[in-house]
């Protein structure tokens, strides 16, 4: 059980978390929530032991194990299946005891201990893991140091999933996912034998793989019991009701304040004042947080243009001798609204960098309709923002012929206010970055967007709001995501990316992710050679 009780932490003499307490039972899984920069991530650290408190105390019960995804992105000639396996230290040690010890009586309770953590299926096990979130045979046995670094946090995640700890903590597992691997974790989490804590802004996890939701704001922690979508409605509803009964009790303060007003000073009434004023003292509001205002984004408008904004025919895509993507013939039309499906490294930013002129195409005919603008959010763009920089100074450069007011007004749109925009870049959290990349594409009015992975770095709020925009955008929409709500609340047409092609999907998003999910099934279902000893890894 982890128990956290009156827990006081500061940042810079700022309170964080205020005299918090909560409990979450073996077995219980619970998802954190709460604005961007509240606190989340530093109660993580105090309950790892990573920070200190500044009162109170976190307990966890003995002998329990609490992993998280470590920070330290794994490299080097060790395989991911070999770091899987070593990184449950357990089962090694034991391992190599069992190679060296010579007490029968001692020997007799290493084995029983392995038999009972299941160490002659481990590398089952791993691989399983493994092939849930993308590594393909070949790759498990690849050398580490050739992966990306996005690859190697899913490694890293891996080795979490697959020591199985008693407490199993995870800040934004689905980061470096694609929805294929987001599914098969949702499936794991939600069979998941232990206690689980979990901080994301994937409102379908938060739905469908934890029981509780501790709500984290101004410092305070609340506890709802059932998913994500039932805290929202039970806390919309309690604030509607908070403030209701605040409205009554200021209209009745009012109204006993015009009898004291009025009466207060005559000798006959005075009594009666005084036993009014009483009465008023003891009408108390309900304290209301005061909320952050969301962000809204705000895609501007843009002028019509006739079908098709692109069109290709036969075309292939790649690099250099390498072919991705071959025999392509399609159009992109005004107000499309179409979401790429396919595992990571089947071709879907490949495609993503055609549609938004950034890689011509190796042969075939494609033809760009004469006035299209094209905005595009990639995966890595935030890291091409100047650190040393302003927010105005970006928009600034992004629009050289504009005045002040027009700069700042771009600016606006996307929560940029006066103070905000003149921030440097490097001291904005992820998510500003990320509306100061959506502000500086959209500057020139685009007739399609184009978004690789853009929730990457935003909260639930901010998440709703780019749904919302992406709706009222009266453009075209190629979308590129492993947030599911997103897909689902957006897209209209699902293009599937696989055997080096592009092909319409017939079925829903539904169909697709019963696909996905059998399909791994039918993967770890394949026999696995026995080995009369573990492998130590």
């Amino acid at each position: 059980m982890l128990i956290v009780q009156d827990v006081t932490y500061r940042i810079g003499g700022r309170i964080l978390l205020d005299n918090i307490r909560f409990q979450l039972p073996d077995g219980q899984r619970a998802g954190l929530v709460g604005r961007n920069g509240c606190g989340k991530s530093s109660l993580f650290r105090l309950i790892l032991s990573q920070s200190q408190v500044d009162s109170g105390s976190i307990e966890i019960s003995k002998g329990q194990k609490i992993i998280t995804v470590a920070q330290e992105v794994p490299g080097g000639d060790q395989t991911p299946l070999e770091f899987l396996l070593a990184s449950d230290k357990e089962r090694y040690e034991l391992l190599e005891k069992a190679e060296t010890c010579e007490n029968p009586d001692e020997l007799a309770d290493v084995y029983e201990r392995l038999i009972q953590i299941d160490a002659y299926t481990a590398e089952a096990r791993a691989s399983t893991v493994l092939k849930g979130l993308g590594f393909s045979d070949e790759q498990q046995n690849t050398a580490l140091s050739s992966f990306s670094g996005g690859y190697r946090m899913r490694v890293a995640l891996a080795a979490a999933l697959f020591q199985k700890p008693d407490l199993l903590m995870l800040d934004e597992p689905t980061n470096h996912l694609d929805l294929e691997a987001t599914l098969w974790l949702k499936e794991f989490l939600r069979s998941y034998p232990n206690s689980l804590l979990v901080i994301s802004h994937d409102r379908e996890l938060m739905n469908e793989c934890v029981d509780n939701i501790f709500h984290l704001q101004q410092g305070k922690v609340t506890r709802y019991s059932g998913n994500y979508d039932f805290y929202i409605k039970t806390y919309y509803e309690q604030k509607a009701f908070a403030e209701a009964y605040n409205a009554k009790v200021t209209a009745q303060k009012e109204h006993m304040m015009k009898f004291v007003t009025r009466f207060g000073s005559k000798a006959s009434k005075a009594t009666q004042a005084q036993s009014k004023l009483k009465a008023i003292a003891k009408l108390v509001p309900i304290n209301l947080s005061i909320e952050d205002p969301t962000v809204k984004l705000d895609f501007p408008e843009t002028e019509k243009l006739s079908p098709p904004l692109i069109h290709y025919e036969k075309v292939s895509l790649g690099y250099d001798d390498k072919v991705v993507l071959k025999n392509l013939s399609g159009n992109i039309a005004p107000e499309d609204r179409i979401a790429l499906l396919g595992a990571n490294g089947n071709g879907k930013s490949t495609f993503a960098k055609f549609l938004a002129k950034r890689l011509k195409p190796q042969n075939g005919i494609s033809t760009f309709h004469p006035k299209l603008r094209v905005a595009y959010f990639h995966q890595h763009q935030l890291e091409d923002l100047h650190g040393d920089e302003t927010a105005y100074q970006h928009m600034q450069q992004a629009i050289p012929a504009a005045n002040e007011t027009q700069v700042r007004t771009q600016l606006g749109r996307f929560g940029f206010q006066r103070d905000k925009a003149n921030v440097k870049v490097k001291d904005l959290s992820g998510g500003e970055k990320a509306r100061l990349v959506f502000a500086l594409m959209t500057v020139h009015k685009p007739h399609i967007i184009i978004l690789d992975e853009p929730t990457n770095h935003l909260d639930m709020e901010m998440r709703e709001s780019l749904m919302m925009s992406i709706n009222n955008f009266e453009g075209a929409v190629v979308l590129i995501a492993h947030d599911w709500h997103l897909l689902n609340h957006t897209a209209d047409r699902l293009w599937l990316v696989a055997n080096n092609t592009i092909k319409p999907y017939e079925g829903s998003l539904e169909d697709y992710r019963d696909e996905v999910l059998g399909k791994a099934v039918k993967k770890e279902s394949k026999p696995v050679k026995k080995d009369n000893k573990a492998k130590k890894g």
